[in-house]
């Protein structure tokens, strides 16, 4: 399976709450990191394998209260292609 990217706006006051919210997220099966993002710091985004987003944002709802699934994608990482090694050039001499 590939890895997914799953965003979750979850209304978060304190720090309290967002750090209940990321444990019981992380308890979930599957996930592999759990992060808090957003402007207001009101975003969870999971990622992880074989991830189910409904139940996430099930066990959010109840709780945390209300919980919008804002973004299900497959996490695409930014692969770097190395440049050739230049080659010297042969001179006769």
């Amino acid at each position: 399976m590939a890895k997914q990217k799953i965003v979750i706006k979850v209304p978060m006051a304190s720090d309290k709450s967002r750090s209940k919210a990321m444990a019981l997220v992380a308890a979930a099966g599957g996930v592999n990191s759990v992060a808090i993002a957003g402007d207001g710091k009101d975003q969870v985004v999971v990622v992880g394998e074989g991830v189910d987003s409904i139940k996430l944002t099930t066990i959010l709802r109840k709780k945390m209260g209300d919980a919008q699934l804002v973004e299900v994608a497959e996490d695409k990482k930014k692969e770097e292609k190395k440049p050739d090694p230049v080659k010297g050039m042969y001179i006769p001499g």
